[in-house]
């Protein structure tokens, strides 16, 4: 099916399909605040709206909505206005989760909370969403080689920061 201009049914499609993937993404890499997410899944669609007409071009649309949706986030973490602060509480942390252990997600999410953004991401794109170092890569604009030495460094963090915590988590 040829996309132009004129197909704008075929983004709304598009769209629905794709949205509750990337609000899932989102959420994880904004550590739960749902709000953010959610601002951040409106930014990656009306980007992929303004191109829409030239989506023929790009050989997978969600792959590419996704690499939006992580450099939208990584813009956000850079540019993020004096006016917000982090807060030691996520006020919807209940709504992220979407069954399981509540106690094991919300611990989950505030050690995710606590990495830096692109440590986020690159777990997030590896592991949630189970992309190879080469998409990761490029998803993120970086070689593979610090996609790799970001990965591993960010895993000690997570690690040193659940601590014998996860084991005891796992263990109920």
């Amino acid at each position: 099916m040829r996309q132009g201009r004129g197909d704008r049914s075929g983004f709304r499609e598009f769209a629905a399909a794709r949205s509750g993937h990337l609000y899932r993404s989102a959420c994880l890499l904004t550590s739960g605040d749902t709000h953010l997410a959610e601002d951040l899944v409106q930014e990656t669609l009306g980007r992929m709206y303004l191109l829409w007409g030239r989506i023929s071009r790009i050989d997978n649309p969600a792959a590419y909505a996704q690499k939006v949706l992580v450099r939208a986030f990584l813009t956000h973490r850079r540019r993020r206005s004096a006016g917000e602060s982090p807060v030691g509480e996520f006020p919807d942390a209940g709504a992220a989760a979407g069954g399981g252990d509540a106690a094991l997600r919300i611990t989950l999410l505030d050690a995710l909370g606590r990495l830096a953004p692109k440590d986020r991401a690159v777990l997030v794109l590896r592991y949630w969403e189970d992309r190879s170092v080469e998409e990761t890569a490029d998803a993120m604009n970086a070689s593979s080689a610090a996609v790799r030495t970001r990965t591993t460094r960010a895993l000690a963090r997570l690690r040193e920061q659940l601590g014998c915590s996860l084991a005891e988590f796992a263990e109920r």
